[in-house]
């Protein structure tokens, strides 16, 4: 598999001349006579190697003064693993910036919860991208709006709002400034009235849907979930904000989501939550390459990805709930939670998963499990009560939570990719048949290693 580190401008050269898929999202490509930059996928005519130059990424061809292609849409491109490795302090910071860190504070606030100086933050981006964190921002809601003219339904007022653009105005004079078309010269129909909100989701395959849908279908809760033959559906709250959403694939790189969402603004947010829930910005194919060079080789299956749940909270409900007994024990306890505690949607017929203060406001006897279990139930609700982002790795503090309860969070809840469950139950029986394996021989997708391992029937 590509090895981003490895892209030369000769390897450049040659993958965007066979237009080869295994590169998009890797580097873009700029053409000196025409000012427009491309995925190496696109159809349009091969440019001479004369005229043009190579960007690791999207923003750094937007800052020397190239506009986005029009056909092949280099804001759909999948997300690249290029950083990871490189600058974990960047990464982080491109992470906040692409959920609107700098729409709702400022450079230093940014600064601060990365834990450096707003100084050396400027010095990064500068470094590895050649621009400054706020036009990096700017690229990214106008990267952001583009595709959603492209790929949803939405009205151009409802886009600047989701993009981060307090006034149409505003989003209007950034959108030609930067790609010298008004939003509805790009846009060639208005969406038809009274049909429910709609966005393309785009990834790099493989994705084995069907097992995905297995996965969560045993998991299932009634009335926040539902898995159909084809489609995942769900409730949730986003930042005070409540809706539902449904995805099913549209085509071989593309799934469709449809939403409904109280506040706009929250979309972004809403995107990327789903785009970690299903995985999506995973270069599998390079993940399972390594996977495939370790003893766990016999295991792996192509197109795995990590199954998300919608927070950390969520997660650590799942772990506690599911300690010591069966996943169908567990999934029993979980529904009988909902019911319990759970809220109605606005809809009336779903629910929405339980907060923290509806636990603390139950004496929990409903459930079936011993007295000290729910007791930590109401020590984990007090504990995010009093700080929702509180991070995995400090739960270990709260009693009743040990090791496997933090890492099935980080793994399912953070969708982090190197959490290897080597204590799990199944995980052991699965490599009982294998060669002597250790957890650094997977890293860095030990999170993948688990889910192969979880898949083997036993």
């Amino acid at each position: 598999m590509t090895d981003t580190r490895e892209l030369t401008p000769n390897r450049c050269q040659r993958a965007r001349e066979a237009r080869d898929n295994r590169f998009d999202g890797l580097f873009f490509v700029a053409v000196k006579t025409t000012k427009i930059f491309c995925r190496p996928i696109c159809p349009a005519p091969t440019a001479l190697e004369r005229n043009v130059e190579y960007f690791d990424h999207a923003a750094q061809a937007s800052a020397a003064g190239y506009r986005p292609c029009i056909r092949c849409r280099p804001e759909s491109a999948p997300g690249s693993w290029a950083w990871l490795g490189t600058a974990t302090t960047l990464q982080r910071a491109l992470v906040l910036i692409d959920q609107g860190a700098l729409q709702t504070g400022t450079l230093g606030e940014l600064a601060a919860r990365l834990g450096i100086s707003d100084r050396y933050l400027r010095q990064l981006f500068r470094r590895y991208l050649g621009l400054a964190p706020k036009q990096y921002a700017l690229h990214h809601q106008l990267m952001f709006a583009k595709q959603l003219l492209h790929n949803s339904n939405l009205s151009i007022g409802d886009i600047g709002l989701a993009s981060g653009f307090n006034s149409i105005r505003r989003f209007n004079d950034a959108f030609q400034k930067m790609l010298r078309l008004t939003p509805s010269q790009l846009r060639h129909q208005s969406p038809p009235s009274g049909v429910e909100r709609q966005l393309t989701l785009p990834f790099r395959p493989p994705l084995d849907w069907p097992h995905l849908l297995a996965f969560y279908r045993l998991r299932a809760v009634a009335g926040v979930e539902q898995i159909g033959a084809d489609h995942y559906a769900r409730t949730f709250r986003l930042n005070g904000c409540a809706g539902s959403l449904r995805v099913a694939p549209a085509s071989p790189t593309t799934l469709l989501m449809t939403f409904k969402l109280e506040d706009i603004t929250q979309l972004r947010h809403l995107v990327a939550r789903v785009r970690r829930l299903f995985d999506l910005d995973a270069d599998l194919a390079m993940i399972e390459q390594h996977l495939l060079s370790t003893p766990l080789a016999p295991l792996v299956q192509s197109g795995l990805r990590i199954p998300g749940v919608w927070n950390c909270w969520e997660a650590g409900i799942r772990a506690i709930l599911g300690q010591q007994i069966s996943v169908r024990a567990a999934i029993t306890l979980l529904n009988r939670f909902v019911e319990q505690l759970g809220t109605r949607s606005a809809e009336g017929t779903d629910r929405l998963f339980p907060e923290p203060a509806a636990v603390l406001a139950s004496d929990l006897l409903f459930l079936a499990m011993p007295a000290s279990r729910r007791a930590t139930l109401h020590t984990f609700a007090a504990a995010l009560a009093a700080d929702p982002e509180r991070p995995p790795d400090s739960w270990i503090s709260l009693k009743g939570i040990g090791p496997w309860t933090i890492h099935y969070a980080k793994l399912r809840g953070l969708s982090e990719p190197d959490c290897f469950l080597a204590t799990d139950l199944v995980v052991k029986k699965a490599l009982k048949s294998l060669p002597p394996l250790e957890a650094a021989d997977l890293s860095p997708w030990g999170s993948y290693a688990t889910f192969h391992c979880w898949n083997t029937p036993l």
